[in-house]
């Protein structure tokens, strides 16, 4: 197995890991293989094998069931932040306002996986978290909306997986569907009146959030996640002033044309 330098082999051995639950399509309660067998398949010692899987474990990808074997991780324990979150989807199409106290609860929980991103990055989450960012990029290059705000959710869950806190993936992955229909949403508001100036924007934005945690600054990091929340809420508030002025105008000038 070749590595960069710069690579720590648990780093680039849990990457393995990861492609392998991929590649044999392994679902939720499905026993990867033991560590023997995976230092065999990969030909690595068994010291990094087990670091990786204490690594996939803290991200809530694997599970450890003593003298049982490592599995990926139950539906029940994965889905549980998803099911307690769901009805808040049924709220936020009814009532698309209510993208405002997500945008709140985004601020409080990214602020620290941010912050922990930036002091416990591994190599393989900072390269993670670049390709997300570039798969970001190229969509909006391509200009399509749907793709671009599910690689922008995808990009801010890579920073949570970087922080290494069990708690704060579980709860960004629970968050992830809604995180991405109010990505999408908001990022229709907000381009709605000068879309290239906004995508560029956004773009620094997250350049800046990306350089701070590859970095190591993790006060920067925390600073730049809170201000681009800050912006996109913004925008998307000046959107709905403008269309609710719209819709008075309108109503005021049938008003008008009335007999």
């Amino acid at each position: 197995m070749t590595m960069n330098p710069s690579t720590r082999l648990s780093d680039l051995v849990a990457e393995k890991i990861r492609q392998l639950i991929q590649d044999e399509q392994l679902q939720p309660g499905d026993r990867i293989p033991s560590e023997r067998q995976l230092a065999e398949r990969l030909d690595v010692s068994r010291v990094p094998i087990r670091e990786a899987l204490r690594s996939l474990s803290s991200e809530g990808l694997l599970v450890t069931r003593r003298g049982g074997g490592t599995y990926v991780q139950d539906s029940e324990l994965i889905n549980w932040p998803a099911q307690s979150i769901a009805p808040l989807e049924e709220l936020i199409n009814e009532d698309p306002l209510y993208r405002y106290d997500v945008l709140e609860a985004r601020r409080a929980l990214e602020a620290s996986t941010a912050w922990h991103a930036a002091q416990r990055a591994t190599d393989a989450d900072k390269k993670r978290i670049e390709q997300c960012f570039q798969v970001m990029v190229r969509h909006q290059q391509n200009q399509d909306a749907d793709l671009s705000a599910r690689a922008d959710a995808q990009f801010h869950l890579a920073i949570a997986m970087a922080s290494h806190n069990v708690v704060l993936v579980q709860l960004m992955n629970g968050l992830f569907q809604l995180v991405f229909s109010t990505v999408k949403e908001n990022r229709r508001a907000m381009f709605e009146f000068d879309n290239a100036r906004e995508v560029e924007i956004l773009t620094e934005q997250h350049a800046g959030v990306m350089k701070a945690i590859l970095d190591g600054d993790a006060e920067r990091a925390r600073e730049l996640i809170g201000h681009h929340l800050d912006h996109v809420q913004a925008k998307v508030r000046f959107s709905e002033e403008n269309k609710a002025r719209e819709q008075r105008i309108f109503r005021f000038n049938n008003h008008l044309s009335q007999p």
